[in-house]
């Protein structure tokens, strides 16, 4: 194995189903089990999908409805914070052979790993570092995992994705010359790292289907199809990638910017729609003074029921001057969304995202703002997050999150919008 770097790619075999078949007994590779909640519709989708039944057939992140009624199976409900404890013990293991300089966690159950500096150390080759690290991780939780190896993040990325899952021992090695000579004729190419549908069709109607047509087309055609992007697709193509783990470590974001969203569980009318997004804004506010932080520019976007074919609504406002204030932001929202939308028309989804994010060092004030005014809300804030983050973040509550529309007392039970276990 050449090449002045060297990276695994472990990813934990249908994690949230593994772990839930851990904690009942079971072999995660043979049992059948999705982990879903059962108190949502057939439509909700399936966070997981064991391997078992990966392997008969049942797509992952399919919905319920879709697996097939003839196969038995066992759904467990999401539990959001089991699954980051065992991410977390998991991280561990991580750490018994590898530096977290070292480490760049990708999701909650992949990480990339740099072992270049670590090979001679423990006088392994990268595959057989791999191989100990996940049956480390099999012995210390008994979860499962799958581990790409290669020369750049991309290649050990792919190794994973499309090679390691065929291996008998889930493990398996690229370098560029074995890229190309494996997997330049693979297909489809939505089976690689960072090529989605859309990419595929714009590709196809130029008559590209393969990583070696993309390698030999003409540059010029591709930059006039996908702009800049090219540049990673025509790398990618050769087997090449040129970002570090030490360069992502190292980067900093030149905006920064608050967001939160939520589906509905059903549609909500007008005025409904208007309390959702006063929570949302509440809780975005808690986020910001928590950090130090304020917002000059506001942006909420609005999905419509399917009843009616309403394209969202979208619309954003900029402040006056930056703050962190629940008083003021929620007065912006509020306006924002009367204005842009549709009185009548039932609504799905919320999406609301605070920008122009800075330090409240830089905080100034206008004319029309009262600074006394300000500073006793934030401080009031302040208290808030003190007695949430010592009770819990249902302790302390406003009226209107007891109204009957409300979301955050339900939502202040999920972890990533679903249900935490706890």
């Amino acid at each position: 194995m050449n090449g002045n770097k060297i990276y695994l790619c472990i990813d934990l075999k249908s994690f949230y189903a593994s772990v839930e078949c851990v904690e009942r007994g079971w072999d995660p590779l043979t049992a059948r089990l999705v982990v879903a909640d059962p108190e949502r519709s057939e439509k909700t989708i399936c966070l997981a999908v064991s391997p078992a039944l990966k392997q008969m057939g049942v797509p992952n992140r399919c919905r319920v409805f879709q697996i097939p009624k003839e196969i038995p199976y066992k759904m467990a409900p999401p539990r959001m914070q089991l699954y980051i404890d065992y991410a977390v013990e998991i991280y561990g293991v991580y750490l018994k052979y590898i530096a977290k300089e070292d480490i760049q966690v990708y999701s909650i159950d992949e990480a990339f790993l740099d072992v270049t500096d670590y090979l001679h150390l423990y006088q392994m080759t990268a595959v057989e570092l791999g191989r100990k690290i996940m049956q480390d991780i099999l012995d210390t939780t008994k979860i499962p995992a799958a581990c790409g190896v290669g020369t750049n993040l991309y290649l050990a990325k792919v190794a994973l994705d499309i090679l390691a899952k065929h291996e008998t021992d889930r493990i398996a090695y690229l370098d560029e010359a074995r890229y190309r000579e494996k997997l330049w004729k693979h297909k489809p190419l939505t089976d690689f790292w960072r090529v989605g549908r859309g990419t595929v069709e714009r590709l196809s109607n130029m008559g590209i289907c393969t990583m070696e047509e993309i390698a030999h087309a003409r540059e010029s055609l591709l930059y006039k199809s996908f702009g800049i992007d090219a540049e990673l697709l025509i790398d990618h193509a050769w087997g090449r990638e040129p970002v570090t783990i030490a360069d992502i470590k190292a980067y900093r974001p030149k905006n920064t910017s608050f967001s939160s969203g939520q589906v509905l569980p059903r549609d909500y009318e007008y005025e409904e729609g208007v309390l959702v997004v006063k929570e949302m804004a509440d809780l975005l506010c808690l986020d910001l003074v928590d950090q130090g932080l304020v917002t000059s520019h506001i942006s909420l976007v609005i999905g419509y029921s399917n009843q009616k074919c309403f394209e969202p609504a979208k619309g954003s406002t900029t402040l006056r001057s930056a703050t962190s204030s629940n008083r003021r932001l929620l007065s912006y929202v509020e306006q924002l969304y009367r204005r842009i939308v549709r009185p009548g028309a039932y609504i799905r989804r919320i999406t609301l995202t605070y920008t122009g994010v800075m330090t409240e060092d830089y905080q100034q004030f206008d004319l029309f703002s009262n600074p006394e005014e300000t500073e006793k809300d934030v401080k009031a804030q302040r208290a808030a997050i003190s007695i949430k983050q010592r009770y819990g973040r249902n302790a302390i509550l406003k009226g209107m999150n007891l109204e009957e529309s409300a979301t955050t007392i339900e939502r202040n039970g999920q972890i990533g919008g679903h249900k935490s276990g706890v």
